[in-house]
């Protein structure tokens, strides 16, 4: 049996990270190559959102999705021609993991490893957050897939601990953060550093300035459900983009 690969969650943020040279960007940009060659990348999406079931993307051949609006046009025109895995629905048996043929890659998949994986030589499927659950659950769903760890599978989270849209400077990435926004990201470093996974479930089950929304908070917790005792963290960036998103990025591995 191989050994564990690792896992990670890495902040996605605005689209126009998506065509930005930025001081995250650089952080992730061909980050696979300093990482083990996986048969494939699952990434578990916060714009794929479902209610009863969590769904695998399952297509050999799936489209992107550019699922945002009022951006510049170049973004609307950006390619990434992975394949995808369809063997992931084996690998997801007795999960309660659902097979969807017909779904393509959202943005939140497809934005990070455009600079992750530039060459786009990985197959990857997406994996949904069934937002109907309670938040223990999706710590529960990741013990369920650790098994992926030892599959050759790369298993990432896009999403952002700190999202807060409707307080964001949508204009401007360099925007001042808020206090709140920053001594938040820090708490969860911390939490994480000091293995308090509870703390951090707990977090999901607040409505606050950080957390006014759990869509993109609730994939972090399918990453600690995979999370071994002796896994080493690796921090890949911290900050925060316009005022109210965390690009907090880590490993585990």
């Amino acid at each position: 049996m191989s050994k564990k690969f690792p896992i990670g969650f890495i902040g996605h943020g605005s689209p126009m990270n998506i065509v930005s040279e930025n001081s995250y960007t650089k952080s992730i940009y061909n980050m696979g190559e300093k990482l083990p060659i996986p048969k494939a990348i699952m990434v578990i999406t916060a714009h794929w959102l479902t209610d009863g079931y969590t769904y695998v993307s399952c297509s050999e051949n799936p489209d992107l999705i550019y699922d945002f609006y009022g951006f510049p046009e170049e973004l609307y025109k950006i390619q990434y021609n992975c394949s995808g895995y369809p063997e992931i629905e084996h690998l997801l048996k007795d999960t309660g993991i659902v097979c969807n043929n017909n779904v393509g890659l959202d943005h939140g998949v497809w934005s990070i490893l455009k600079h992750m994986y530039p060459k786009a030589d990985i197959p990857v499927a997406a994996l949904s957050i069934d937002m109907s659950k309670p938040v223990e659950y999706h710590f529960q769903l990741g013990e369920k897939i650790k098994h992926l760890r030892e599959n050759d599978v790369l298993v990432l989270g896009s999403g952002n601990v700190v999202h807060n849209l409707f307080k964001a400077d949508v204009a401007n990435m360099e925007s001042e953060p808020y206090d709140w926004a920053i001594e938040f990201d820090k708490e969860v470093v911390q939490c994480l550093k000091d293995r308090r996974f509870s703390s951090l479930i707990d977090y999901g089950k607040e409505r606050s300035l950080s957390i006014p929304t759990k869509d993109h908070y609730l994939l972090l917790l399918y990453i600690l459900g995979m999370a071994e005792e002796n896994d080493d963290l690796e921090i890949i960036y911290e900050g925060i983009q316009n005022k109210s998103i965390s690009m907090l990025s880590f490993l585990f591995k």
